[in-house]
């Protein structure tokens, strides 16, 4: 009674073939599997940079520590108003 028959699916899949076409299908079913190619690539090196190396500093903070460093260690002391 809850169960859908053979001739339901192939009924099913006429009806999509006939909105959707072959061509757009064949399309749609290429671009899924280079998606969920590319997520197992993305797992297998994310779980390997992972377990080999520490993560390193953005380059953005060692520049700003760097600058910092060599620095006249002066402080500008800046006050910030909002517009009225």
């Amino acid at each position: 009674m809850g169960g859908l028959s053979i001739w339901h699916w192939l009924i099913v899949l006429l009806i999509v073939v006939m909105v959707f076409g072959t061509k757009k299908l064949k399309n749609m079913g290429g671009d899924l599997g280079g998606a969920v190619k590319g997520f197992k690539d993305g797992m297998k090196e994310g779980g390997q940079s992972a377990s080999d190396d520490p993560p390193a500093a953005p380059a953005s903070q060692v520049t700003n520590a760097q600058a910092a460093d060599k620095a006249d260690k002066t402080t500008i002391d800046v006050e910030a108003r909002q517009k009225s």
